[in-house]
């Protein structure tokens, strides 16, 4: 059944004979260009590379893993292979929910505004870019004012080079996953107030809600790195409860607003 959106918006939704796509088809990494995360773009946009998301999460998590545990090895930096391994396995499962988030999505065929919103507007990679470059001038203007400097505890006095390069990479990454944590949980509360979904649609479009708080959650396993540098701490907990807050909102007023709302008796 397709969404049916408000009257302002009803040449904006799909025709009623498309259907949601298959599974077959959402475990690809690039379902239809326009309607993908800049993260699942990547690897479609490489000619001759046509993986699964397996192999893509299992690249990804490999390559960066590998070079913290050798760089650390190389150059001594116990401290900074224990907080890079947490940083990858934030990233890592970030892309995982990424996905996870835009199959449920998809599934629920909901209205062409909100797939353009939520997927091909890419505000979530210059949401990462603004909490990158805050992440910088925290680093390298800020905190080395402090009595113990971030940078210090995890590369040492002398930073080397490779280190550092392969540092502020994974740090993108996770950067990247915080932008788009911050737009699907905004684009999901919009989603909520202006449609209205089929109990099947509202089962699904929650699933992918639920996602997305667990994808702030997994931030907090950065918390422990954090302790000694209040204004990262703030930071990071303020992100999660801020997403988790906008999503928790998101799910109220989406069932709420569901057409039959007493047909849902089960949980998403």
């Amino acid at each position: 059944m397709g969404a049916d959106p408000a009257p302002d918006d009803a040449a904006g939704d799909r025709p009623s004979g498309d259907s949601a796509p298959d599974d077959a088809a959402t475990d690809r990494l690039v379902p239809e260009y326009g309607e993908t995360w800049v993260y699942e773009s990547i690897f479609g946009a490489l000619p001759g590379i046509d993986i699964s998301e397996r192999l893509a999460l299992a690249i990804q998590f490999s390559l960066f893993e590998a070079g913290v545990l050798i760089l650390a090895w190389y150059y001594g930096l116990a401290d900074g292979a224990v907080a890079g391994t947490a940083a990858v396995v934030v990233a890592t499962a970030g892309s995982v929910e990424m996905l996870r988030i835009s199959k449920h999505v998809r599934r629920a065929d909901p209205p062409e505004p909100y797939r353009r919103l939520l997927f091909g507007s890419s505000i979530e990679v210059v949401l990462g870019v603004l909490a990158f470059v805050a992440l910088l001038t925290y680093l390298f203007v800020v905190d080395p004012r402090s009595a113990r400097p971030l940078v210090t505890d995890l590369l040492g006095p002398e930073p080397p080079l490779a280190a550092t390069y392969l540092t502020l990479l994974v740090l993108w990454d996770v950067c990247y996953r915080i932008g788009t944590g911050w737009w699907a949980s905004v684009a999901a509360l919009w989603r909520s107030v202006r449609f209205r979904f089929s109990p099947e649609q509202t089962r699904a479009l929650a699933r992918a809600d639920l996602e997305t708080m667990g994808f702030g959650v997994l931030q907090l396993l950065l918390v422990p790195f954090l302790v000694d540098h209040t204004v990262l701490l703030v930071a990071v907990v303020g992100h999660v409860l801020a997403v988790a807050t906008v999503t928790t909102l998101s799910l109220v007023v989406l069932y709420s607003r569901t057409e039959g709302a007493d047909a849902i008796t089960s949980s998403p």
